[in-house]
């Protein structure tokens, strides 16, 4: 049988191939250690529950590492207008929400200036509000980098559609204990897989891969809470 495409699934579609047709999108994914951020959430989640009302997810801490990782690449930042890039000095964070009727990008602004916890608190705010059709309309708009997290539903990793007019998305995929040689050691490890998709016009392969070495390093070494 046939169902008509509802007014979100039609803006989704046009938005997604408009992007294809815009951005030469690269994929590059990388392996990351997290068992020190899985300690943390277990250790603090019960304490972060009682003190902000809100449940500690691993979305925050991908997104507080995004975020201080983007301040030292400023060309994942930017914007194609025209033959120029424009660098954008806030960093407004679109964190991708899955509703049954599609998907929404609902966006942190100053995402920069927010300590680990008002970025935790901002994105269940809005994440809910968006699951319960109370977004406001610039609530999605003028996102600066966007993140989806697919691995919730259990995917290894993904390759998401760059979100115009930005240049870069992160996909985070699932966390999974794994046998990993450390020192010629085996170890049981939490393991994720990060994929960066970059638009290639203004993000070179050496860039990305710099960008996300320096994003792995910064969530391997987190080793301490921090608020």
């Amino acid at each position: 049988f046939y169902e008509p495409a509802s007014r979100m699934r039609k803006a989704i579609s046009e938005h997604m191939v408009f992007s294809k047709r815009t951005s030469a999108h690269v994929n590059t994914v990388f392996e990351v250690d997290v068992s020190s951020v899985v300690r943390l959430r277990e250790t603090h989640k019960a304490e972060f529950q009682e003190r902000e009302g809100v449940p500690l997810t691993f979305t925050p801490f991908f997104a507080k590492a995004l975020v201080d990782t983007v301040r030292e690449f400023p060309i994942l930042n930017t914007s194609v207008v025209g033959e120029s890039i424009l660098y954008k000095k806030p960093i407004n964070l679109g964190v991708a929400v899955s509703l049954e009727s599609g998907l929404l990008v609902p966006v942190v602004r100053d995402a920069q200036l927010k300590s680990f916890t008002g970025l935790a608190v901002a994105i269940h705010d809005l994440a809910e509000r968006a699951r319960t059709k109370r977004l406001k309309p610039d609530e999605v708009q003028n996102g600066t980098i966007s993140m989806t997290n697919p691995g919730s539903y259990g995917s290894l990793f993904n390759t998401p559609v760059i979100n115009q007019p930005q240049v870069a998305i992160l996909g985070i995929g699932g966390i999974e204990k794994r046998p990993v040689v450390i020192e010629d050691a085996i170890a049981i490890r939490s393991m994720v897989c990060l994929s960066l998709s970059f638009d290639h016009r203004v993000i070179d392969g050496a860039v990305a891969d710099r960008f996300m070495a320096k994003l792995k390093s910064r969530l391997q070494s987190w080793g301490a809470w921090m608020d």
